[in-house]
């Protein structure tokens, strides 16, 4: 098979003024589009912004969606997602207190605005460290939840990717979790002798992971490096099932900090109106004080 490549043939943004972190864009089965995101410092009863849109273009807030679980569940609330299954809206997301005891958890509404009720579900109870889950619907209507996770015993310690098949009820797992993709380049490195977990590694990170299938092949991007600064990258990987075994693809990041974007990453994808593939992600502002949500457009090559 000729090897085929990812490119992101064309950018925009941002289209929003306001702080949009971890952008998650939703294609509604009635038309338009819903994004959610991550904001830090929010003590209202409800947290993940939702912003509507009839065409990618025009944005206006829905406002906060999810109600917010009791205080000792953490405080820290990241990265929503959300699926359409069963005629009912599914949000993934996770909750701490920053980088401790965060955990996959699931939330129910019957509208893409909310509001989303948490069922009470702790998805990942065995996980040191679990966040970023994205729910991805194959082309036989089945359902797989990917999502980053710490592994401490491997050559590039850090933050990995795990894939789940999930049940009929899309809140809980219908087999065990699978490791996804490991990290294998030095750009994925967050930091060197990071003190975590009561003990000093070499930290590397993959997170954010997004999926789709073209051609009956699956493409997952995913975000590298430290969210914090520029380094801040998207990688690519394939599979020919969404359980892998998956592999990175041989090219530059997707995307990387270039004198219009500073850091991007974190990632979704959705399909424009005119049924290209869209790429949603954040990127800091000039000023580093607000990740914000742009779009681009990809294109695949054989190469």
């Amino acid at each position: 098979m000729t090897e085929q490549h990812l490119r992101v043939a064309e950018h925009w943004g941002p289209v929003w003024e306001g702080y949009f972190a971890d952008p998650f864009v939703l294609r509604l089965p009635g038309g338009g589009y819903a994004a959610y995101g991550t904001h830090p410092g929010r003590e209202d009863e409800r947290v993940f912004e939702a912003l509507l849109s009839p065409d990618l273009v025009e944005w206006r807030s829905a406002g906060a969606v999810l109600e917010r679980l009791p205080e000792s569940f953490g405080e820290d609330y990241w990265a929503p997602e959300v699926a359409f299954g069963g005629g009912a809206y599914w949000m993934y997301y996770s909750v701490g207190r920053g980088i401790d005891g965060h955990h996959l958890r699931v939330a129910r509404a019957e509208r893409p605005e909310g509001p989303f009720r948490d069922l009470g579900v702790d998805l990942t109870p065995g996980e040191v460290f679990a966040i970023d889950a994205h729910p991805f619907r194959d082309d036989d209507g089945r359902w797989y939840l990917f999502f980053a996770r710490d592994v401490l015993d491997h050559e590039r310690p850090g933050t990995h990717l795990a894939v789940a098949p999930l049940d009929a009820s899309m809140t809980s797992f219908a087999g065990p979790v699978v490791a996804a993709l490991a990290p294998n380049a030095d750009w994925q490195l967050y930091e060197r002798d990071r003190d975590i977990h009561g003990r000093r590694y070499d930290w590397h990170t993959l997170e954010g992971p997004a999926v789709l299938r073209r051609d009956g092949r699956y493409w997952l991007t995913y975000s590298g490096g430290a969210w914090t600064g520029p380094g801040y990258a998207v990688g690519v990987a394939v599979a020919d099932h969404p359980l892998g075994p998956w592999e990175h693809v041989d090219q530059p990041p997707l995307l990387s900090t270039r004198d219009d974007l500073r850091g991007p990453g974190h990632n979704s994808l959705t399909i424009a109106p005119d049924g290209s593939d869209i790429i949603a992600f954040h990127s800091w502002d000039a000023e580093a004080t607000r990740r914000m949500l742009h779009l681009g457009r990809l294109e695949y090559s054989e190469g």
